[in-house]
């Protein structure tokens, strides 16, 4: 007689899509995590890799699960519920920092950033991808803010030689003038980081509550008795 949902071969097939999805869901928060990181370019942050992190271990305890619900492995299944729930917390806090830190936060981390870059390479290759100068200031006298020269940017190569500002390489434009010629970086690096932070909140704010139900699931299932196996086994 087939066993109707919610016994042994139902709450095993169910466990065992759930953990194929967490298979699917790491690779989605280490992927949108990794670009979203990526596309900041000058700051680290450390709280992505938080997210990459937890990608990585939802995806090595999903193949866990796995094992454990196709043998029904008691040990196992006990471990994978307790490490489930620490993930859970984990993934569920990173994310609700993702979505609450504030602009003056994301400006001290890009800021942070700049200054621990070694050489101006970074700087440069920042400063040619989002065509701007500086990171918030044209010529920024605090220690580490300094920046490589902008003359060979877009935004000051299509300006007539008369008319580029000093930091182009001119001398007819006053500092007000420059800013509009070539904006600072942050300008265009901080809706980047917005979006980036925002993505990767998201993603894993709405899927670490799936990681609910597996705990849910993994419990009610090791609670059941195989009907295949030994009457008289412990179980």
């Amino acid at each position: 007689m087939a066993l109707a949902c919610g016994g042994f071969s139902c709450s095993k097939n169910a466990l065992t899509a759930l953990n194929m999805l967490y298979i699917l869901v790491a690779f989605l928060l280490i992927g949108v995590a990794g670009y979203s990181k990526a596309s900041s370019i000058i700051t680290s942050l450390a709280i992505i890799s938080g997210i990459i992190a937890c990608g990585v271990f939802l995806l090595l305890l999903a193949i866990v699960g796995l094992i454990g619900a196709i043998k029904h492995h008691q040990v196992l299944l006990f471990f994978y519920m307790v490490i489930l729930f620490l993930l859970f917390l984990m993934q569920f806090a990173i994310a609700c920092a993702c979505l609450a830190i504030n602009s003056d936060q994301k400006k001290q981390l890009a800021m942070q950033g700049w200054s621990r870059s070694k050489g101006d390479n970074l700087k440069a290759k920042t400063q040619s991808y989002f065509n701007c100068c500086g990171l918030v200031k044209h010529d920024d006298p605090m220690p580490g803010m300094d920046r490589p020269p902008c003359d060979q940017l877009p935004c000051c190569m299509d300006l007539l030689e008369a008319e580029r500002p000093h930091y182009c390489g001119g001398k007819n434009m006053s500092h007000q003038e420059l800013e509009e010629a070539c904006p600072v970086c942050w300008e265009l690096l901080e809706p980047k980081m917005t979006s980036a932070l925002k993505a990767t909140g998201g993603v894993g704010l709405f899927f670490s509550f799936s990681e609910l139900l597996g705990i849910i699931v993994a419990f009610n299932y090791r609670h059941l008795k195989d009907p295949q196996a030994d009457p008289s086994s412990f179980l």
